[in-house]
């Protein structure tokens, strides 16, 4: 549809729900992009979302394990966990904080809960890059909460901007990720009860709307519950609560378009390329 500007707005065009699964050592979590292959959003691979106060559903984490080909973000709401890997880099992962790992070439890595109770909830995206960065050196980037750019509008809106840029309200916010091949857009958007919020979208990005709580609309559409809503094509995204205060993600990218291969952790082009990346891994050359 078309506001009195003229700006087209977005619609959801499908709906990835969220279903039980479990990965790592036994982490339990909801995975709803990337379920299936034909279950992507380019170039989106893979979502999860972890949220349990049951120290059985997270505790024994993600042990060492690698990847290559992509990038993996995960966004923490609430608790604490330990990356590291083959590099020597090393974050702790706080209430608010994000970890952006570029695995390029290779990487091996593990994260481990720091916490034996509480409520541990958060996110992990899984971006593919292109084929010309899929063999580019492994990177790391720890975002501490107090980094991540926060906003909040007359209205009561707060928006946490982790990635990408953001006009909003005559103010240009810029996430504090740098130097990531797909420059996506990632935030985290709190709505009061009944306010409504409209922000910009350029028109080649491809984009979701994933909604974690409370009830809120796109262009008066229900977003469902722990899921990724599919947004169409359009110039502007426009949210809107109810009766109770909501809060979602905004994820958007420019599209790759090329063919995808994916083997467990490793996501390549071709199958050729999984085959010589198994070689790798089982070699001890996966990182070098």
């Amino acid at each position: 549809m078309s506001g009195s500007t003229g700006l087209v707005d977005r619609v959801i065009s499908r709906v990835i729900a969220g279903i039980d699964s479990e990965d790592g050592a036994g982490v339990k979590l909801k995975r709803s992009i990337g379920q299936r292959q034909n279950m992507r959003i380019d170039p989106f691979l893979m979502l999860d979302m972890f949220s349990s106060d049951n120290p059985d559903d997270y505790i024994a984490g993600f042990p060492p394990h690698p990847h290559r080909g992509f990038e993996t973000v995960t966004y923490m709401l609430d608790g604490l966990m330990l990356h590291r890997d083959h590099l020597g880099s090393e974050g702790l992962l706080r209430s608010g904080g994000v970890q952006w790992m570029t695995a390029g070439r290779g990487v091996i890595h593990e994260e481990r809960p720091q916490q034996e109770d509480g409520l541990m909830r958060g996110f992990q995206l899984w971006v593919n890059l292109p084929a010309a960065d899929k063999m580019k050196p492994a990177a790391y980037q720890n975002i501490e909460p107090e980094e991540v750019v926060e906003y909040t509008s007359p209205e009561g809106v707060k928006l946490r901007l982790v990635a990408g840029a953001l006009s909003f309200a005559g103010k240009n916010l810029l996430g504090p990720v740098k130097g990531v091949t797909t420059n996506p857009l990632f935030v985290d958007i709190a709505l009061p009860p009944k306010t409504q919020i409209s922000l910009p979208l350029e028109k080649d990005l491809a984009g979701f709307a994933y909604l974690f709580e409370g009830k809120a609309e796109v262009a008066g559409q229900y977003l469902k519950l722990n899921a990724a809503s599919e947004l169409s094509r359009g110039d502007q995204v426009t949210f809107s609560s109810g009766d109770e205060p909501a809060r979602l993600l905004l994820v958007a990218a420019k599209p790759i378009g090329e063919p995808v291969s994916q083997y467990g952790p490793f996501v390549m082009n071709t199958v050729e390329e999984i085959e010589q990346a198994l070689r790798d891994y089982r070699d001890g050359r996966l990182t070098d």
